[in-house]
């Protein structure tokens, strides 16, 4: 499988900066974030002069690229769009009657979002530590301890381990 690289963090920086650039900066940011408030508040009123102003907060709007002429709605659900799909031309002369000038309106449906999500089980959340030997091991312990020399190094630290792990 070939992946596609990822870019450094200096392109992107490089990628915003061209942004910033091309859209006369923050000025341009700022003015086309004016432009569709302004147009969201103006369909707004359309839509409610329509007797469909319930179906505003489930809308976003914006101008198609490059043009300016032709308005661009994206909604949540199918039958939301084919609602607006009856009222077009009306909704065309309403923001027309408001002084916004527009040729088309392309409706699109929003692309669901995924219905499942990979979630952490419960289990994994709470990490239980171990609180001490099993019966096996605990066993194994104290045969390996009988063994050794009761002088020895490794005979106090069983010991000890013994003592700080228990069942």
């Amino acid at each position: 499988m070939n992946f596609t690289p990822k870019s450094s963090r200096k392109q992107t920086a490089h990628d915003w900066l061209d942004y910033l650039r091309e859209s006369n900066g923050l000025g341009g940011i700022l003015a086309k974030t004016e432009d569709l408030a302004k147009l969201k508040s103006i369909l707004g009123l359309a839509l409610e002069k329509l007797g469909l102003e319930h179906l505003n907060p489930k809308i976003e709007a914006g101008w198609r690229s490059g043009t300016q002429n032709e308005l661009f709605l994206l909604v949540s659900s199918a039958s939301i769009a084919s609602r607006l799909q009856q009222t077009l031309p009306s909704l065309i002369n309403e923001l027309g009657k408001l002084g916004l000038t527009c040729s088309a309106i392309k409706v699109k449906v929003k692309p669901a979002p995924a219905q499942w999500e990979v979630k952490p089980r419960a289990s994994d959340k709470e990490q239980h530590k171990p609180q001490g030997f099993n019966a096996i091991a605990k066993k194994s312990w104290e045969e390996l301890l009988d063994k050794l020399a009761p002088d020895s190094d490794l005979r106090k630290t069983v010991e000890r381990l013994l003592r700080h792990k228990p069942k």
